[in-house]
């Protein structure tokens, strides 16, 4: 025994009537330490530096030399993104980008880094802005809510109104719910979503309180100040903005008191002036039949009479208080605009504007300008045509079915004259509806928020002269000396705002974001319903948020002063599930690191500790860890060391090892040799080290550290390795990447992480899914990996820089292939390797010889 650790280990061994292996040697445990601590293969001068270290605490130098290095947390962080379900794209059919999604990754890298406490980490990811808003570099954090897919279509093209839309939301706040119970609590919660959990004793009313918890954040881009000086500097400011308001206010109280009637009157008037008068006419515009698909083709075209030439086309969207809808009522999620002599577009059609790619946001009533002066005919005249078609390819929802408006078409010259003006209309179909709704009305030169001519100049500076005299005569001095203060202060700290350095962006859970068609900031947290059998159709009882009853030692009801305070719900659900006396917290991770460490948790199932997971290989010993975790400060780097330098760690890999030293005659041998792996084949017990292949990240950052060209740069944005095409869904093509570009030397941390279209290489590896939460990796052997690993051009282009480096490194082609077998494998190679390998260099080059050692069983698994 080395630690206490082991004391369980040995029971249980003992129990089983089964004995430990022997160490490793020196040369693999410190290669199987080095790749689970911080990702990478131990470097020559490393390995020499320990095999020469004859101390007693050579091994325990290491394991805290590792442990420091900035690597650990990169290593580290990527185990912790696979259980989050972190990617940067949305998922689902519009797999959009996350260009902001990487500030969370860092925070994650640099939490483990810092050795942050535990408990802290779990409360930052859950509230961060609520519990430390003091600390706003900490908003990245918030990124683990948003770690998961998105439905772009049923939160942007489709309204909570609509059944679609609703599902949608009740979806998102499922994943988040998901995320964080699975992650922090190995409870799979969401079983209950449809009804009490069928294994658990969770109810659907617990799940539901769960996810009111989540009812007031989305998934967005948030700002935030990464430097901790800034954001102070950010607050004050815009506390001395508030407070120079809050005294312009008193300030015009006064003027407003000593000006009396007589400067109200004024005020009036010069508002009045000011104020361009708008045009609301009572005639909205065009109006479609309705349809119950949006897929439904709608178009509603004008005859100009003849062929004229057109420089300009103006639309503009209708606004109509139908539903609550407004601004842009009806305007179309894509279309196109053509342009014809031909009333049937048959033919001599030109296209002047394609929006039928992709949805496109919803421009309100602000008219929209298209120059068809830029869109020349095959022979490169101007566009001359007789007809101008608007057709609506995809349709605005309303509450229950789709249509199309457009409130005016104005077709202009080069001249600016609308040569559409009263013009014939005809469509698809419409509504004639007076006077609201007809064709003419799309050509009537009326459209709501039209603005006549701007403010009358002169009539304008003689009101503001006789404002200025009143207030001389009637406003004490000093009144108006302290306005005047008042506003060049406001000016000054306007202004220092402006000159702060521009917040960062992060996607994160939010409740404050630009809208993007139906996608629009909650105003509170919205009502969460129990469903019944899960149907958005059928909600029950209005919920209120809540933990799970079930978990002992703490309460499910949150002691919530203000249900409208979101920030609040989240908060408190931090503070439940860090609270001292939820030893589900610390059992879940200190059996995720245990996993990681040995390749199978102590359960093994880290996400699920319920009837359906698995039951503890060493129940104490689990028990035992999550209170020596609490007791050590919930310290991760100390979690690792008490592992990684016990005796059950640092075991030979050998599968019968354990049962040749208990070996006490010949007559018994056999059975004995044999006993360990029928008893207990899955090792389950621990009675030696289990083997392991380097996973797809591990194995892409040793090929670069081996040819020495590992990019060690930390941070930042993350690497696109492919070539992008924005459309309707994304083109990610990775065969047109260039290995040569920056940052395709980093390590596979860094890389973008897409949901729809993984890394065909990384893939191959079994890298995961991140459409998915992946709590453990899978681990395949299959023909298509040594494909990957032996033609990829990735690999090709390593072995390329690894035979280079070998050639700058040593003279002779033998000295070559001792340097390489010494930096793939550790260690010199044998006879019989130098001979082999030499020979096969010398036939088909040196590049070849670094494939086949890359492609070896000592390099791809660790023992």
């Amino acid at each position: 025994m080395r630690n206490e650790l082991d004391r369980f280990i040995l029971a249980r061994l003992v129990q089983e009537k089964l004995a430990p292996s022997p160490s490793a040697d020196r040369r693999t445990l410190l290669r199987r330490v080095t790749f689970n601590l911080i990702g990478l293969p131990p470097t020559p001068d490393e390995v020499a530096a320990f095999l020469a270290d004859t101390s007693t605490n050579a091994y325990g130098k290491v394991v805290d030399r590792l442990l420091a290095s900035p690597r650990y947390g990169e290593r580290w962080a990527r185990h912790w993104l696979d259980t989050v379900h972190y990617g940067e794209t949305h998922g689902y059919d519009k797999d959009k980008p996350r260009l902001n999604a990487w500030p969370y990754r860092d925070y994650v890298i640099n939490a483990f880094n810092d050795d942050k406490r535990y408990s802290r980490f779990v409360e930052e990811q859950l509230a961060a802005d609520v519990l430390f808003p003091e600390q706003p570099q900490l908003i990245p954090a918030l990124g683990f809510i948003a770690a998961g897919p998105w439905d772009f279509v049923g939160h942007v093209e489709l309204p909570i109104t609509k059944t679609d839309g609703l599902i949608a939301r009740y979806n998102d706040r499922d994943d988040m719910v998901m995320n964080a119970m699975s992650t922090f609590q190995s409870l799979t919660v969401h079983c209950a979503r449809c009804h009490d959990h069928k294994f658990d004793p969770i109810s659907a009313k617990d799940y539901y309180g769960l996810q009111a918890v989540f009812a007031g954040v989305d998934r967005a881009d948030r700002p935030f100040d990464a430097d901790a000086k800034v954001a102070k500097q950010r607050r004050e400011l815009a506390g001395r903005i508030a407070e120079l308001k809050i005294e312009r206010t008193k300030l015009d109280g006064e003027v407003a008191r000593f000006g009396g009637d007589e400067l109200r009157t004024l005020e009036a008037q010069i508002a009045e002036v000011r104020k361009p008068a708008k045009l609301n006419s009572g005639a909205f515009g065009y109006h479609s039949q309705i349809t119950l698909t949006p897929a439904a083709e709608k178009w509603v075209q004008v005859d100009l009479g003849e062929g004229r030439e057109i420089d300009r086309l103006v639309f503009v969207g209708c606004h109509d208080d139908f539903n609550n809808i407004g601004a842009g009522f009806g305007f179309p999620l894509r279309y196109r605009i053509e342009v014809s002599d031909d009333a049937e577009f048959r033919g001599g059609v030109t296209l002047v504007e394609d929006q039928t790619g992709e949805d496109v946001p919803n421009p309100g009533v602000k008219p929209q300008s298209i120059e068809v002066c830029k869109c020349l005919t095959a022979d490169g005249a101007p566009v001359k045509a007789r007809y101008v078609r608007f057709t609506a390819t995809k349709l605005a929802p309303r509450k229950d079915d789709y249509i199309f408006a457009l409130a005016e078409l104005m077709v202009l010259d080069s001249a600016g004259k609308n040569l559409a003006k009263e013009a014939k209309v005809s469509a698809f179909d419409s509504i004639e509806a007076p006077v609201r709704w007809q064709k003419r009305n799309l050509v009537d030169g009326y459209y709501f928020g039209l603005e006549t001519n701007g403010p009358d100049q002169s009539a304008l500076a003689e009101l503001e002269s006789q404002r200025k005299e009143l207030l001389e005569r009637r406003v004490p001095l000093s009144v108006r000396n302290a306005l005047a203060a008042n506003q060049r202060a406001a000016k000054a700290a306007q202004d220092s705002l402006s000159r702060l350095q521009k917040p960062q962006m992060v996607y994160a859970a939010a409740s404050e974001f630009t809208a993007n068609g139906a996608f629009i900031p909650p105003k509170g947290p919205r009502t969460v319903h129990l469903l019944k059998r899960g149907d958005v159709k059928k909600p029950g009882e209005e919920m209120k948020p809540a933990a799970v009853a079930a978990v002992s030692g703490v309460g499910a009801e949150f002691p919530i002063s203000d249900l409208k305070a979101e920030g609040e719900r989240r908060a408190a659900l931090a503070k439940w599930i860090t609270d001292t006396n939820n030893l589900l917290t610390r059992r879940s991770i200190v059996n995720r690191v245990w996993h990681y460490h040995f390749g199978r948790g102590l359960v093994e199932t880290p996400n699920d500790f319920g009837r359906m997971g698995g039951l503890p290989s060493h129940p104490e010993l689990l028990d035992w860890l999550a209170f020596w975790f609490l007791e050590n400060g919930e310290s991760l780097k100390r979690l690792h060391k008490l592992i990684v330098t016990s005796a059950a760690y640092r075991q030979t890999s050998l599968p019968v090892a354990a049962e040749v030293s208990r070996l006490t005659s010949k007559e018994n041998e056999q059975s004995l040799l044999t006993s360990a792996a029928t008893s207990d084949s899955a090792n389950r017990l621990l009675w030696r080290m289990n083997r392991a292949r380097l996973d797809a990240e591990q194995f892409h950052d040793a090929l670069l550290a081996v040819s020495g060209q590992l990019d060690l740069t930390m941070g930042g944005a993350s690497v696109q390795q492919f070539g992008f095409k924005d459309d309707h869904s994304p083109v990610y093509d990775y065969a047109r990447y260039d290995l040569n570009s920056r940052g395709a030397n980093r390590r596979g941390i860094y890389r973008f992480v897409v949901r729809s279209v993984p890394d065909p290489f990384l893939d191959a590896l079994d890298c995961p899914d991140a459409n998915i939460l992946t709590p453990v990796r899978n681990t395949t052997m299959t023909a298509l990996q040594s494909l990957a690993t032996l033609n990829d051009a990735f690999v090709i282009r390593q072995c390329e820089h690894f035979a280079a480096r070998l050639q700058r490194e040593r003279g002779s082609l033998e000295e070559q292939i001792a340097r390489a077998c010494e930096l793939v494998f550790a260690r010199q190679p044998t006879d019989t390797e130098q001979s082999k390998l030499t020979a096969h260099a010398r036939k088909h080059g040196l590049a070849s010889a670094c494939r086949v050692l890359f492609n070896s069983n000592e390099f791809m698994f660790i023992d």
